[in-house]
């Protein structure tokens, strides 16, 4: 199966600083990805540079970024236009401060409609209903004129989802879709988002923090870590074979993970600012296993498996090589 989405040596800088570098991502149609890594790590960078929402000082530069057979980096900018939005949509963090207060929620789906699917009068009409309803939300005749700050955290987060997956697109992305959700809301976002993909078989990319929501949702997995994407793997495989120390180290602070320990398990020192990247590999200075040769030149990320491009790791003392020797090979 072909890929939907190939990008390949994206780096995005602001004033000089490296946000994200060397971004190689793949996702397949109605494949679900996840993103993870700490605070500041790139995630939403890299999707933002997807969809075009990077502005000055922002630079991007890409070797490709190709979205369903259309080479974005020499497509015009209406032919842009066309895409973003309808073929390719993404839900934000932060659904209040995504939805413009002046307008009712009923308003803002309706104009996403208009601009993509020519929808007028009371089809148009309709169709917003159908998609309130269509994501949970109770008595969408009603709900359909109030304002954003009429509503709450979780009804927000379903109306920007109302949004995002208005025109069907082929590729979701959902950058951290449950922040500042409670508990039970945050489940119920994720299901719903679940639901949808299945129903719709787009592909759907997650950012997210949490591990174990990733975990059960996602069928291949990118680390990120200071701006590069440090490893990829299958799950649940990159969960119980970690490849790269900062995977293992992300594990073992999970609290589950340090059950019956006086503390829990932490990465020392921090990551490296602007004026502090190493030369070599950036988690060499936090890095148990470092050598002196990790702290000379940047790894790549390196294809583990002969037989399998998923399965990468930027290191150059790759954890648990046997176990990749065993399932078809090491590189």
């Amino acid at each position: 199966m072909s890929d939907l989405l190939t990008i390949r040596n994206l780096a995005v800088s602001f004033n000089g600083l490296p946000a994200v570098d060397r971004i190689d991502i793949s996702v397949k149609p109605g494949e679900v990805i996840g993103v993870v890594g700490e605070s500041g790590s790139g995630k939403s960078v890299t999707m933002m540079a997807l969809m075009g929402l990077i502005d000055a000082p922002g630079i991007v530069t890409a070797d490709q970024i190709t979205f369903n057979g259309v080479d974005l980096l020499k497509a015009s900018a209406r032919q842009r236009r066309k895409i973003i939005g309808k073929d390719i949509a993404m839900v934000f963090q932060d659904a209040l401060s995504s939805l413009n207060p002046s307008y009712t929620v009923g308003y803002q789906i309706k104009e996403v409609l208009k601009l993509h699917e020519g929808l007028r009068g009371a089809k148009l009409h309709q169709r917003a209903l159908e998609l309130l309803d269509q994501v949970g939300i109770p008595d969408a005749k009603s709900r359909i004129d109030a304002f954003p700050h009429q509503m709450s955290g979780g009804m927000n987060q379903r109306v920007m989802i109302a949004m995002a997956v208005a025109c069907n697109p082929k590729l979701l992305i959902a950058d951290e879709p449950t922040t500042a959700l409670d508990v039970t809301i945050q489940a119920q976002i994720m299901e719903l988002l679940v639901k949808l993909q299945k129903e719709r078989g787009m592909a759907l990319v997650l950012i997210s923090h949490d591990l174990a929501v990733v975990s059960e949702v996602a069928q291949r997995v990118a680390v990120m870590y200071a701006g590069e994407i440090i490893e990829t793997n299958h799950v649940p495989t990159i969960f119980s074979e970690p490849h790269h120390p900062y995977t293992e180290a992300l594990l073992a602070a999970i609290p589950e993970h340090s059950r019956g320990a006086a503390r829990l398990a932490a990465l020392p020192g921090m990551v490296p600012g602007r004026d502090d990247r190493p030369v070599g590999c950036l988690f060499a200075p936090r890095c148990t296993y470092a050598v002196d040769d990790c702290r000379k030149e940047r790894p790549a990320l390196f294809q583990l498996a002969p037989n399998d491009p998923a399965v990468r790791a930027r290191c150059i003392k790759p954890l648990n090589m046997e176990l990749v020797a065993e399932h078809g090979g090491a590189r």
